[in-house]
């Protein structure tokens, strides 16, 4: 098992191989520890990972050992000095550029955000001793989020390379340019190797002599061992989609190794100095044992004493390794003469070499506050340098000046180490699994600077990167969610912690110490920030104001989901066209020419065959679910091999692309524009048909996604058919297309047809046609959804899905219900029922039938109550085509037919009832469905009445049928409850009442003998005569029927009066009749006003128009039928009177009551003025019917009239 230092020498850890490096770094418990020195500075050093064994006992060496002798086991491989072993350790060693990549690619989850500057501890130590230092510095700056990788650029080495390579020529030429016209190799002297080797010599003759030692040949250059190695660029597993996970190759002109982004540092550190978060990779040796469990050994030559360099050196090395004592041996040419123990916290304070661990805090973060100002381009090579002797410190811009020219020697050796590490750490950030969205402006940030560096064209090697990077900017963007907005109602931005790579941050003013060009232009404009005196970095937080990057440029805000939708696609025809840009293939369809829109033709629906299509589809859908299939992996069409990364990539463009157009119809559904929304969804079938065709096994995720896209489809061609008075707009967006769709579909035109669902996608001109197809779009997601694992959203999916196929389903029955009704309105003239029609009944039915199925398996208990309404409608309309009409067209008898269907009508209605079970659940549909009911048996009892089957059935049956009927009818009529229907419950109500009267009325008249049953008719009809009236009286608009329900009890009790044969009871009956004459009083003040007003909306047309009177009467009365009743009533008013006048002169024979000779007086009167008004007959309407209402008036108040009717 591999163990980690948390100090150093902590514990013991295996040597690192590419093999156990991730897991090391995955795996580590950290232990932290912190150092004061002098009581000034923090650090903290945490050892991420460490190749080395445990600390070994050093071994303390006698006096006058000469280290210029080489010991036994010198140049072996010595585990206790790590794997690098003597390299490392005193050995010449070539330089090393891509150092800080090679730590970064292991430890990537550091890299963006958590750590300011990785690097190696020399080149820390380098930058920390600037001030006090007269060597050159030479080091390569790149920014990665907000971190910083530095490199040294070892001029000499790089520049020896290039003579024998040609790599670094570029930065040769630019170093003659802007630095040293006259470079010349310089050799180094005798004594640095004699250094080195004397060094090398003591370490391993501090090592115990037992420790074994193995010989190894000298570590010249290290051949890269590809078996070994990890994959440069290979990411770990994770939950994330797979084209999101970093290529598995990459090229060989991409090899890490071969550009030495190897990181074969013996330990890594994450280094905390203060607020200043480093990682950085240390080869030092470090031995324990005993007393001493961590220190460092150094070799010192007594001649020579230590110098403030020195120490800052070896303080530095400890802090940044945790380790607490340093351990010095002097040595006098090569003898040694004494060990000296040195704490860590001391070594400031030393004699000749004192130093201020507060001036060093200020040094490294007025230096990490002069790179972060300036180097802020993502992608860029910065070269920050320092000549020998000199105090100037520049910082160039090497991109920059590389693209000035324009020769292909100018080739920056860095732009594929930056992009791949671009690309590893937006993915590293995308495949964490609790992800924080305000990342998403660094991550855009990060691929969008890694796709600027490839390049397809200059780094066609890297076209997978490139592709996968427009992938994932896709994912990056949240198409089913709406901005977030404010209280005040302006779009939010989350991604605060966003930056711009294009974005430079402003110059510090001379106040803060300027990073300005210096005066000679021919040697500064070149710079891009010049520090002009080291000394301004001992300055206490003198660039203080620039230490933090100024978060810009946010993830972009899409103010609505059309534009995200819009986005997501560029990304993905961009990644589309580098993916098919890759495929090799002869045959390869030609690129798309934008100028040539692809035609979207309308497609008739006899050419199509949907029903065969839809099946023939879906089964192919459904094979393609479940287990892996053993299938041969042959290429697909456009010459794409399965497994290969571009098949890979493009399924999942091809998907992404289906998800943007999905919303992009739901949106437009949205907002009712239909003709954009189906070809939208047009679109995204399409990409799933090619998605289809190129995989062998469907997800049950592609399933659900499929199935919610012909719902959608459905959805869209049901309100097409809804809308059709605006199908000529609709056209028109459904053939725009643009440029950007044309070229995503010719992508998929390479790989299929993309036919497959031309038959639910076109925009059919028939009605009809469309909510066929409606219908088996919900039909297909319902099939596919059944192949879907039962999920909770699967389930609810489920239930959409059926309650709007029982919706459109509903919608189909109603159509052709309303054909057959129209067939039928069209027929009437002619004699039986078409076989069209009997069609049209069989395939509403049919569809009523299957759409109350529907909602019944979801239990919606109040689409069924509907569609069972519906049925019952449908049983009406086929009971009115059965009616029968003899030789004269007329209206025959009430047949069996009919009543068979209005049964079935009445069936259907109580089916929903009983389906609703209580009025709560649904009151305005339990109120319909009671309506209708109500409604239907009405019908029912009113034909049989009016049409009597008297051939079939005997009187007295059809009249118990008909009472039966229209007590039912009046059971399920509500005329108490408050609602809009209660005026037409009302009315009908009244109407039953006077329908029962009139019936038992005519069967009194026709009641021969049987006493019993004369006196329950003239009952019952005495009974429904009051209750009818009563009802009218509740009404205001119907006054003629409240009138001929009056007359018609006038008529009732006149019949009576002809069966009584005493002047008594015939003075009794008509003395009932005339109150009931003078109770119509109500009925002719709404007669009067409806004339009144009728009367003056003529002469408001007169007027108005110049005489010309409005054919259009607003009046409800039907003047016509008024009339009939008002003769009718002056009728029976007149022969009332003339029997009561006899009857009372009669009777006024035989007594001379005072009374009886007042009410004959009046009787007279008023019918002599009945007489005289009614002589007349051009009277007009309203005139007689003021008179009746005068006469009315007079008598319920028994006053006299004049002889000019005045009373």
């Amino acid at each position: 098992m591999d163990a980690r230092e948390g100090a150093a020498g902590a514990s013991e850890s295996p040597p690192r191989t590419a093999e156990n490096r991730d897991s090391c770094r995955e795996d580590c418990d950290y232990k932290q520890e912190s150092i004061l020195g002098g009581n000034e500075v923090k650090s903290t050093a945490v050892v991420k990972y460490s190749a080395a064994p445990p600390p070994a006992a050093y071994a303390r060496l006698q006096e006058k050992t000469d280290l210029k002798l080489p010991p036994a086991n010198w140049l072996r491989r010595i585990s206790q000095l790590g794997q690098t072993g003597a390299t490392s350790l005193g050995t010449s060693k070539k330089s090393k550029p891509f150092s800080s990549f090679g730590m970064a690619y292991d430890f990537i989850d550091c890299i963006g955000n958590d750590v300011d500057v990785v690097s190696d501890s020399e080149n820390i130590k380098k930058l920390l001793k600037i001030p006090y230092s007269k060597s050159h510095v030479s080091m390569g700056v790149h920014r990665i989020g907000r971190t910083l990788l530095l490199d040294e650029l070892d001029i000499q080495e790089l520049f020896m390379t290039s003579s024998q390579t040609g790599d670094w020529n570029w930065l040769k030429e630019l170093y003659q340019r802007l630095v040293d016209p006259k470079w010349q190799r310089k050799k180094k002297s005798r004594e640095q190797f004699y250094q080195k080797a004397i060094l090398s010599k003591f370490l391993y003759y501090s090592i115990n002599g037992d420790c074994g030692a193995e010989a190894v040949p000298t570590p010249i250059v290290q051949p890269a061992d590809t078996h070994s190695q990890e994959n440069p660029i290979e990411v770990e597993e994770s939950s994330w989609p797979a084209p999101l996970r970093t290529p598995a190759s990459v090229p060989e002109d991409g090899n890490p190794q071969q550009q030495g982004l190897k990181n074969d540092f013996v330990r890594n550190i994450l280094w905390t100095f203060e607020d200043i978060h480093m990682l950085v990779g240390s080869n030092m040796p470090i031995f324990g044992g005993g007393k001493y469990p961590a220190v460092s050994l150094r070799l010192r030559d007594s001649n020579k004493p230590i110098n403030i360099l020195t120490g800052i050196d070896y303080w530095l090395d400890n802090l940044m390794c945790n380790v607490p004592e340093l351990v010095m041996c002097f040595h006098v040419n090569g003898i040694v003469q004494r060990y000296e123990m040195i704490k860590t916290e001391d070594i400031p304070n030393l004699d000749n070499s004192s130093f201020s661990t507060k001036v060093v805090k200020d040094i490294a973060q007025n230096i990490l506050s002069f790179l972060k100002a300036n180097c802020t381009k993502e992608g860029h090579t910065y070269w920050l340098f320092k000549a020998s002797g000199s105090d100037i410190v520049k910082l160039y811009d090497l991109t920059t000046l590389c693209e000035e020219t324009t020769e292909d020697k100018y080739q920056n050796p860095f732009t594929m180490p930056v992009a791949v590490l671009l690309y590893k750490v937006a993915s590293n950030m995308m495949m964490k699994k609790v992800q924080n969205r305000k990342h998403h402006g660094i991550i855009r940030t990060l691929l969008l600077n890694c796709i600027k560096l490839l390049g397809k064209e200059r780094h066609p090697q890297f076209v997978q990167i490139i592709a996968s990077a427009n992938y994932m900017i896709s994912e990056l963007f949240q198409l089913d969610e709406p901005p977030k907005q404010d209280e005040n109602g302006s779009t939010l931005n989350d991604n605060s912690d966003s930056y711009s790579e294009d974005e430079d941050l402003p110059v510090d003013s001379d106040e803060n110490g300027s990073f300005s060009n210096g005066s000679d232009p021919s040697d500064d404009n070149k710079a891009v920030a010049i520090i002009k005196s080291v000394g301004e970095l001992s300055v206490p937080e003198k660039y203080k104001s620039t230490h933090q990057i100024r978060p810009s440029c946010a993830f972009p805000v899409c103010h609505d989901t059309e534009e995200r939708c819009r986005v997501v696609l560029s990304y993905v025809l961009e990644g589309l066209k580098v993916v098919d840009g890759s495929i090799k293939k002869e045959s390869d369809l030609p690129a798309a020419d934008p100028s040539i829109p692809i035609p979207l033709k309308y497609a008739d629906e006899s050419e199509c065959t949907g029903h065969k299509a839809l099946k023939k589809q879906i089964a192919l859908f459904l094979d393609k679910v479940g287990p892996a299939h053993e299938t041969l992996k042959l290429p697909s069409q456009s010459g794409m091999i399965p497994d290969t990364w571009q098949y890979q990539m493009k399924l999942n463009l091809i998907f992404k692309a289906s998800r943007a157009y999905f919303i992009l119809s739901d949106a437009a559904t949205t907002l009712q524009k239909y003709g954009r929304a189906l070809r939208y969804i047009k679109l995204a079938l399409q990409s799933l048909d090619a998605y289809c065709c190129l995989i062998n096994n469907l997800s049950p995720e592609v399933l659900f996604f499929l199935s919610q896209c012909l719902t959608l489809n459905g959805d869209i061609q049901l309100m097409l058919a809804q809308n059709a008075s605006n199908r000529a707009a609709y056209q028109e967006e459904y053939n725009y297309q643009t440029r950007e769709d044309q070229e995503i579909l010719h992508s998929l035109h390479r790989e299929s047809s993309c036919q497959a669902f031309s038959w639910a996608t076109e925009l059919y001109m028939d009605l009809e046609y469309q909510l066929s197809v409606s219908c088996k779009c919900y039909e297909a997601a319902n099939e596919l959804l059944h192949s879907c694992d039962q999920k909770v959203h699967v389930v609810e999916q489920h239930t959409q899905v059926l309650k709007r196929l029982g919706n459109s389903r509903n919608e189909v029955g109603v159509f052709y219900m309303n054909q057959a009704a129209a067939v039928q309105t069209e027929g009437t003239a002619s004699k039986g029922i078409t076989a069209v029609e009997q069609e049209l009944w069989k395939k509403s039915f049919s569809y009523f039938e299957k759409g109350i199925q529907d909602f019944e398996t979801i239990e919606d208990e109040t689409n069924a109550a509907l569609l069972l309404c519906n049925t019952g409608r449908l049983m009406r309309l086929c009971a009115q085509a059965h009616a029968t009409t003899g030789s004269n067209l007329k209206r025959g008898e009430f047949s069996p037919e009919e009543a068979l269907y209005y049964n079935k009508a009445v069936d259907y209605y109580l089916k929903a009832m009983r389906s609703l079970t209580r009025w709560e659940k649904h009151p305005a549909v339990w109120d319909s469905v009671k309506w209708e009911l109500s409604t239907t048996y009405f019908t029912m009892a009113t034909i049989e009445q009016d049409y009597a089957p008297l051939s079939r059935k005997a009187q007295e049956q059809i009249e118990r049928e008909v009472a039966d009927s229209m007590m039912k009818s009046l059971k399920y009529c509500d005329i108490h409850t408050e609602s809009a229907r209660q005026p037409l419950c009302q009315y009908r109500a009244a109407t039953i009442h006077h329908r029962l009267a009139s019936m038992y009325h005519n069967s009194l008249r026709n009641q021969v003998g049987d006493d019993h049953f004369r006196k329950q008719y003239r009952s019952l009809a005495d009974l429904h005569y009051n209750k009818a009236v009563k009802l009218f009286q509740f009404l205001k608009d119907a006054p003629s029927e409240l009138l001929r329900v009056q007359l018609e009890r006038v008529a009732f009790s006149e019949f009576q009066m002809a069966n009584q044969n005493s002047n008594a009871s015939k003075l009794k009956t008509l003395s009932g009749a005339l109150d009931i004459i003078i109770d119509s009083e109500y009925s002719f003040q709404l007669i009067q006003s409806e004339l009144s007003c009728a009367q003056a909306q003529q002469e408001n047309c007169h007027a108005h128009h110049d005489g010309n009177v409005s054919e259009n009467d607003s009046s409800s009365l039907n003047e016509e039928e008024i009339v009939k009743l008002v003769s009718m009533f002056e009728a029976r008013l007149s022969f009332l009177l003339f029997q009561l006048i006899k009857l009372l002169t009669s009777k006024r024979k035989g007594s001379g009551n005072s009374d009886d000779q007042i009410i004959l007086k009046n009787y007279k009167h008023a019918y002599s003025t009945l007489l005289r008004a009614t002589a007349d007959k051009d009277t007009p309407l309203i005139q007689r019917v003021e008179v009746i209402l005068s006469l009315l008036k007079q008598l319920s108040s028994g006053l006299s009239v004049d002889e000019t009717g005045s009373v």
